[in-house]
């Protein structure tokens, strides 16, 4: 584009000019609202070159190439919100420019939400910039979180902006802020909402890019409310999104979005002490893993590949405080998980607090803490404190029914024994006894989704052991119920059908080999 750089603008150092070409034609297509080429060289060309050019080191600073777009104000937010996320994974960002980057959001947003769009974005864009927003608010919060190791400079600065940056209430505010201005929880509760969301990627729509931030901002909002620990709360803020609704998500065409609401949704149901849900929440979101990080590469396919793990170690936890969650797995998931989790479920099963810390730690989400740091004692570690409370939250359920396995093993070798010899067997007292048997029974009482909001449910029967304490000849005797033949379920059946049905389509698709010709030029007869 010629002519840029003749209005007067300061032009500071000189960059590359392959990233001088890059600035000018990205903000030329934006102009145009040539969203594919946009998508081009934001998905390819932009990682190319920080690669390229900027491994380990931050892009020029947007002063050095606003006079190539004339001083665009709102390509110089985007630029820059690009800048602070090459910044955040390539070096290690100080607390100035922590600040700076909440800044540039905070103007970005406000333009968004403020002015008349005229702009087409690539929802993969829109998806990474709320992503990169949530992440550089748990990020600061961490950093704040351990005044151990700051100088005294980081210190007054984090004390002069205490209440004013990356502030939680502040975040959630922005994110219900662009779902509010987007109208998108009332769109979505129109027939076939999912598929006009695909209509704005063209050049017949005003602008996607309030509407589509507002969509990927009830996916922020669960990841926001979740690493605060208020699991509820996340659950309720994705709505109308749904985890058991399906046909409904726009997230499955974009694999971390996708990832992202399966992953904070799971936990929360599993903090919830929903195992059954969880449980689905996992399988499925594991199944579609296998497919989309074969389609994935870099560093997304590094987030893929760390998220499917963590995944697979929270699967490992469900099944283990509730085996009935196995009968819900697809096979292949089944599998993976006895594989990589195997040993760590017997282990579990057979009582190891251990082993449920061990995946808890490896597998949860970075918690923060609403509050800020105590500056008057340098040594506290509120990022320990907030992990520390949801470890002890769920460490107190698995305290409780750290017994209960090797109870049901005695029990199933018994159609009746007296609760005296019982308690004997177990080595405590018949008080005791008679609580843990109390809370074995409420075990297997599961509260699971079957219709209605994601929070609703019914209670369901998930154990494998059925029994009641009588009264019998002046003793009371533990009844064990005869166990219920195993009967196949309906959609068991229907996935291996249609793993068949896949199966054969897949050979139909192949190419068929064409018989030879037999000699003298005459097709061969196929033998029978």
């Amino acid at each position: 584009m010629e002519g840029y750089g003749e209005a007067g603008f300061a032009r500071p150092a000189p960059v590359p000019k392959m990233v001088a070409d890059f600035v000018q034609f990205l903000y030329r297509h934006i102009r145009e609202r040539n969203i594919n080429e946009v998508f081009v060289m934001y998905s390819h060309t932009f990682p190319h070159l920080s690669e390229r050019f900027f491994k380990g080191a931050t892009w020029p600073p947007v002063e050095a190439v606003l006079h190539l777009v004339d001083g665009d104000h709102v390509f110089g937010l985007l630029y820059k919100e690009m800048y602070y996320r090459h910044l955040y994974a390539s070096t290690k960002p100080t607390v100035e420019q922590r600040i700076d980057s909440w800044e540039n959001y905070r103007e970005l947003f406000s333009v968004i939400l403020n002015s008349n769009l005229n702009m087409l974005l690539p929802n993969l864009w829109l998806w990474d910039m709320v992503d990169e927003f949530v992440y550089q608010f748990q990020s600061f919060c961490q950093f704040r979180g351990k005044l151990a190791g700051k100088t005294p400079d980081e210190v007054e600065v984090l004390k002069k902006t205490e209440g004013s940056v990356w502030e939680p209430k502040a975040v959630v505010a922005f994110l219900d802020e662009l779902v509010k201005r987007s109208a998108i929880r009332d769109e979505l509760s129109q027939p076939g909402a999912v598929d006009k969301l695909y209509q704005t990627e063209g050049y017949g729509a005003l602008s996607n890019v309030r509407r589509m931030l507002g969509y990927f901002s009830l996916v922020g909002l669960l990841r926001v409310h979740s690493i605060l620990g208020d699991y509820s709360t996340a659950i309720q803020s994705m709505a109308p999104l749904h985890p058991f609704l399906r046909k409904s998500l726009f997230t499955t065409k974009i694999p971390m979005a996708n990832i992202t609401m399966f992953y904070y949704t799971g936990f929360a149901y599993l903090m919830m002490q929903r195992y059954l849900d969880a449980a689905k929440c996992f399988n499925f979101i594991l199944t579609y893993i296998s497919k989309a990080k074969h389609q994935s590469r870099g560093a997304v396919y590094e987030q893929i590949l760390k998220k499917n793990e963590q995944m697979y170690a929270l699967l490992a936890i469900c099944t283990a405080l509730c085996p009935t969650a196995n009968r819900l797995l697809d096979e292949a998931v089944a599998n993976t998980l006895r594989e990589k989790y195997g040993e760590k479920v017997r282990s579990m099963t057979s009582g190891s607090s251990d082993t449920y810390e061990e995946l808890f730690t490896y597998a949860c989400p970075k918690f923060v803490s609403p509050a800020g740091p105590d500056f008057g004692n340098p040594a506290a570690n509120t990022n320990m404190e907030a992990f520390r409370a949801q470890l002890r939250l769920f460490m107190q359920v698995v305290e409780e029914r750290k017994h209960l396995p090797a109870l049901k093993q005695f029990l199933k070798l018994y159609s009746s024994i007296p609760l005296s010899k019982l308690a004997s067997l177990a080595e405590v007292d018949v008080d005791t006894l008679k609580q843990q048997l109390g809370l074995l029974q409420q075990s297997t009482q599961v509260i699971t989704w079957t219709t209605g909001e994601p929070l609703s449910g019914s209670a369901v029967t998930a154990g494998d052991v059925d029994f009641s304490i009588e009264q019998q000849d002046g003793e009371e005797m533990v009844v064990v119920a005869e166990p219920k033949a195993k009967t196949v379920k309906g959609d068991f059946l229907v996935r291996h059908i249609a793993r068949f049905e896949e199966i054969v389509r897949e050979l139909d698709a192949m190419p068929r080999a064409q018989p030879a010709p037999a000699a003298g030029g005459q097709p061969a007869v196929a033998a029978h």
